[in-house]
């Protein structure tokens, strides 16, 4: 018989993770980001949900919204060690543990609503699709921030729900 894993020691999975599936960015560089600013979003859209994860105890609600969070990350920088550490953790059924990081749930969301109305402003596909995820997700992380939920609720009306599959259930081209 085989010895279990390390892992396997601390009493297996408590909960569900489905990992976003993400090969490739569907970013390229017609995004008005930096490869370095792509990252830095990457790596507090990947604190933001561990950080969630970890006080909600993975609660499905957290997981949900993490693998938002996570897919976006991954999405903007695909090899950014904190996401692609974190997706594997959860996969595993680690739950992270609550980590310093650069912003307050507060704090990021009016930074990315920032950043989304100016990916809005630049125009460009890549832009506006970014800036709709942005936008949707500052009003989530913080309902109390008015500017966000109402920018969130006229891209709601005006252009329909965000479809988060396309970030985080990408599907790969076969020749």
């Amino acid at each position: 018989m085989a010895a279990p894993l390390l892992g396997a020691a601390e009493g297996g999975k408590g909960f569900a993770w489905s990992p976003p599936k993400v090969d490739r960015s569907i970013f390229n560089r017609d995004l008005g980001m930096l490869d370095a600013e792509r990252d830095e979003y990457a790596t507090n859209l990947a604190t933001v949900a561990a950080n969630a994860i970890a006080a909600a105890k993975a609660s499905p609600a957290s997981l949900a919204d993490a693998r938002r969070m996570l897919a976006l990350a991954l999405q903007l920088s695909p090899r950014n060690k904190k996401a692609v550490v974190l997706n594997f953790q959860l996969s595993k059924g680690v739950l992270p543990e609550k980590t310093e990081g650069n912003y307050s749930p507060q704090v990021f969301a009016r930074l990315i609503l920032s950043r989304g109305q100016l990916l809005e402003k630049q125009g460009g596909a890549e832009n506006e699709t970014l800036a709709r995820y942005f936008i949707q997700l500052a009003a989530e992380m913080d309902p109390k921030n008015e500017d966000a939920v109402y920018a969130s609720e006229v891209q709601r009306l005006d252009l329909g729900s965000v479809d988060w599959s396309a970030i985080t259930d990408v599907v790969e081209e076969k020749p």
